[in-house]
């Protein structure tokens, strides 16, 4: 009996009473026996011969797993086996983690997983340490994919030797730990260089796109001062951007925030009428993190290099998404963040230019790591789940692209052909695909976050999701304070399926009629009256 070939969803044989699932990330499933225990195993990648000649030898079947077009492992493994036979399994391979439960498996997914009341403590695998599963208690659809993405198993199986085995400091040059881990920084390196076509000695690794921002925007201003103290940017970028220009401001620095066209882009016009021979650096993010629009970099970028002028962009939302290539767009500095295309937090990166060569002025001192730009020592796993997650984006971004552009019209059209006055924020035509931002009239954007309980949403950016203002976003682009705070925005991603988007669709049209039914106002529009002409009394 052949393991049919993965991909990232559900895979589940069944034999002779035992239970194999693959879960690629974990996923809702059907009820499955609860007769045995069941362990979730990380496999390494060189282990997965072994287990299935294990299994061979268990079950009198071949288990061998047939040529794998997109994924080449098991990674976790869910395996519901008799307590006797599951040493025999494992043995010759090497664990990762390991993690034993009782409860059906569809249950431990759905509910909180561990030993309930009437249950005997977990037994104990020999050679094993048994842990606690991870409470996944009323898990809704996740769908805020701008907010973060989960890891891609692929990213994880890479990172495990380095969080165990291979633990050297990549900077310790005496010793073969060290050598190791280098070298696995290095090459780390070299993908993320490779996927933004840029040579490997330009990336800075750092730990995530707030402190690339803020080391691209205050680095290269102060550096360039006295002789340029100007900076440019737009009033729709991420709130790390703007902070940062306020506190140059505070230092004496001049900065021109740039408002918007209504559809989300800037106006090159404007753009190049702001440029002055004091400026020192252009700052505009490719991909909106609310909207999701697609900002024209090659033109921006040709145009700050006519001007002479450093353009850096906060790609957070863009890398590994849609194709970048940093010298056709004459891109001189670029922030990556890990966890935004399906790697781990605490990671990101930023491209610095060497020729021409953009200077900077670090932030933080200490061992001279990264090129001086950006010392400490670095975090080796997290740094080579970063290069994973970059080259298992290049290889899947054409998959990903269509596979998201389907989902992004199934959500689109099914909203919008089943409830009126929905209107999308930002440039559908330029946009990414997986975020989509509706605006719901005459409907609070709270209400309907809360209201969709089982749908994992956000109105906005995480980073300022617990502010109850209006997005500053939508009000740059001219929407007023009561459509900014009717918006959702939705987040569609690699692993994200058509099931989870029907769902969507069918619980936002079931709550927002609900919603509307409430609302007196929506009560006057389906009456034929213009809102806005009303003249409210004052008390």
């Amino acid at each position: 009996m052949r393991i049919p070939p993965l991909h990232p969803s559900f895979v589940r044989t069944v034999h002779k009473g035992w239970d194999l699932a693959c879960l690629n990330p974990p996923r809702r499933v059907g009820t499955l026996s609860s007769k045995y225990l069941f362990h979730s195993v990380a496999l390494s990648t060189s282990s997965l011969e072994q287990l299935c000649s294990n299994l061979h030898v268990a079950l009198g079947h071949d288990y061998r797993p047939a040529k794998l077009s997109r994924i080449n492992y098991i990674n976790p493994l869910l395996i519901g086996c008799p307590m006797s036979s599951f040493g025999k399994l494992l043995r010759g391979t090497e664990i990762g983690r390991i993690t034993s439960f009782r409860r059906p498996l569809a249950e431990w997914i759905r509910n909180a997983s561990g030993t309930s009341k009437g249950q005997s403590e977990e037994p104990k695998v020999p050679g094993f340490e048994t842990t606690k599963s991870v409470r996944l208690a009323g898990r809704p659809v996740y769908l805020d994919l701008q907010a973060t993405t989960p890891m891609d198993p692929r990213v994880l199986d890479s990172m495990l030797p380095f969080l165990t085995e291979q633990f050297g400091n990549p900077h310790s040059r005496t010793h073969a730990y060290g050598w190791e881990a280098e070298a696995a920084t290095e090459a780390a390196r070299g993908e993320v260089a490779s996927l933004i076509g840029a040579d490997p000695k330009e990336v800075i690794f750092t730990s995530g796109a707030t402190e690339s921002n803020n080391i691209a925007v205050k680095g290269v201003t102060r550096f360039y001062t006295p002789k340029k103290n100007h900076v440019i940017t737009t009033q729709t970028e991420h709130k790390c951007v703007l902070d940062s220009c306020r506190q140059l401001e505070e230092e004496g620095f001049r900065v021109t925030y740039l408002p918007v066209q209504k559809n989300g882009i800037i106006d090159l016009a404007a753009l190049e009428a702001a440029i002055t021979p004091e400026t020192a650096l252009v700052s505009v993010m490719a991909v909106n993190n609310e909207i999701g629009v697609v900002q024209p970099l090659r033109a921006i970028g040709e145009l700050c290099r006519r001007s002479g002028v450093f353009f850096h962009t906060d790609a957070a939302q863009a890398v590994g998404k849609i194709p970048i290539d940093v010298n056709a767009m004459s891109i001189d500095l670029l922030s990556i963040s890990g966890h935004k295309l399906y790697g781990p937090k605490g990671v990101g990166a930023l491209y610095v230019r060497r020729r021409p060569r953009v200077r900077v002025h670090p932030l933080q001192t200490g061992g001279g790591q990264e090129r001086g730009i950006r010392s400490g020592t670095v975090p080796t796993p997290l740094i080579v789940g970063l290069g994973s997650a970059c080259r298992v984006a290049a290889a899947e971004m054409d998959y990903d692209a269509k596979h998201i552009g389907k989902l992004s019209e199934m959500l689109v059209e099914g909203i919008t052909s089943k409830i009126p006055h929905v209107i999308r924020n930002g440039d559908a035509e330029h946009g990414y695909a997986g975020c989509v931002n509706l605006s719901f009239s005459h409907v609070e954007g709270e209400s309907l976050l809360m209201a969709l309980k089982n749908i994992a949403l956000s109105s906005g950016s995480a980073c300022t999701s617990a502010s109850l203002e209006p997005s500053y976003v939508l009000r740059a682009l001219g929407a007023d304070d009561a459509l900014a705070h009717s918006s959702i925005r939705f987040g569609l991603g690699r692993f994200t399926t058509e099931e989870e988007v029907r769902f969507c669709v069918d619980e936002t049209v079931r709550h927002v009629s609900r919603l509307r039914e409430l609302s007196p106002l929506w009560e006057m529009v389906q009456e034929g009256i213009d809102i806005n002409s009303i003249q409210w009394s004052q008390h």
